[in-house]
């Protein structure tokens, strides 16, 4: 019996997941939730990364941080970085890696393989590939032992634009942390806290349209901001609602300042907020009357979606990719065409129109079915059963 096949038939093991930096995104988040459930399984969950705000997350949840530039894409910081990966395999002792990103993916594969160590992947998104050498860099995503999708639309994009069989592929769909999205737990303090940090006033009575992302043009604030111009219009030049665009800039200033300025091109600069990051999301969609994903681009999940859901609000999403399979139109929430203003205003004019008591009715169906079909521990669950497939499979080889 060889050392990797001791160390499986123990509860000790040892995963490195591989992701350019820990800050708020989804991947991040997914990446902090499967190291917190690989130490509860008894295991040790290592993440090679250049770090970020998720950090004391990552050290709470008993996940190790081994810091490198993980983010860097220039060819020659990639291959030297699959030689730190590799010595990071040896000295820790790893058994499995996860890559969860294009450029660290390469490296982690080159160092998997140079280790014999299994290598596994999640493609987190659709990865545009304009020319035949984008589609080669993309395809790194879809070398793994085992290939992870996080929506049946990702899936699906896999098979096309790789050739993969459809059963190659596990879908895992990502996870929610119910108690954290529970509207019982989030204090009335909390909301307040929210609300004084984006400057709405006590005694607004307009509802607040809730966006979550970070502020990047594919996410969809130009387009929000226009709908809400054209409501205001409608309105006799006064905006119906607040409009929060919640997220990080991430050093994109210029585009800041466009919102701004398109803002108030639209005449709804009063009624438009841009506070940065949020902290305390729960607090965020507790204040909200009604959440937005207004994505240009699909969307391979849609965790804003689902967390606006399980909140129990209204949810707007635009109609492609993984919102078609966490939005039911017309049941649990409202699809419309992506970037297309009038298309959200209208839909935006539907959510608002209803009585406080039919949107609520309205949250609660989506909130039950978002619960019962995207929580963080199916998502947790599903991923530490690919593990030990894969770890299984390699002890019989």
């Amino acid at each position: 019996m060889d050392a990797a096949e001791t160390r499986i038939k123990t509860p000790s093991f040892t995963v490195l997941q591989v992701t350019p930096e820990l800050e708020a995104g989804g991947v991040e988040r997914t990446t902090v939730d499967i190291a917190a459930a690989i130490v509860r399984r008894g295991g040790r969950a290592l993440v090679a990364s250049r770090g970020g705000r998720l950090e004391d997350e990552l050290a709470e949840v008993g996940g190790e941080l081994a810091r490198m530039r993980a983010d860097a894409k220039n060819p020659a910081r990639v291959i030297a970085n699959a030689a730190v990966l590799a010595s990071i395999i040896r000295r820790e002792n790893v058994d499995l890696v996860h890559a969860r990103s294009r450029a660290p993916a390469w490296s982690a594969l080159w160092a998997a393989r140079m280790s014999g160590r299994p290598f596994v992947t999640t493609y987190h998104g659709t990865y545009n590939a304009k020319s035949g050498l984008k589609r080669w860099y993309n395809s790194v995503m879809a070398r793994g032992d085992r290939v992870i999708a996080n929506s049946a639309f990702i899936r699906d994009h896999i098979v096309s634009e790789h050739g993969l069989a459809s059963d190659a592929v596990t879908v895992i769909p990502r996870g929610v942390d119910l108690i954290a999205l529970d509207p019982a737990a989030v204090s009335s303090e909390r909301v307040a806290t929210v609300r004084e940090a984006w400057g709405v006033a006590r005694d607004e009575a307009r509802p607040i349209v809730l966006l979550p992302g970070r502020l990047t043009r594919w996410k969809g604030q130009t387009v929000a901001i226009e709908a809400l111009g054209l409501l205001a219009r409608e309105n006799d030049e006064r905006a119906p609602c607040m409009l929060a665009l919640v997220g990080d800039a991430q050093g994109r200033t210029a585009y800041v300042e466009e919102l701004e300025a398109l803002a108030q091109a639209e005449g709804v600069a009063d009624a438009v907020r841009l506070p940065g990051h949020c902290a305390d999301m729960p607090a965020a969609y507790a204040l909200a009357d009604v959440v937005v994903s207004a994505s240009i681009e699909p969307e391979a999940f849609g965790r804003v979606a689902v967390e606006g859901q399980c909140m129990g609000r209204p949810v707007i999403a635009t109609d492609h990719g993984g919102a078609r399979e966490t939005v039911l139109d017309g049941e649990t929430g409202y699809l419309c065409r992506p970037g297309d203003s009038a298309a959200l205003a209208e839909a935006m004019r539907s959510v608002l129109a209803v009585t406080p008591s039919e949107r609520l009715d309205l949250g609660d169906r989506a909130a039950v079915r978002a619960r019962r079909l995207f929580s963080v521990q199916a998502m947790q669950a599903a991923t530490l059963a690919v593990y030990e497939e894969v770890l299984e499979g390699r002890t019989h080889e």
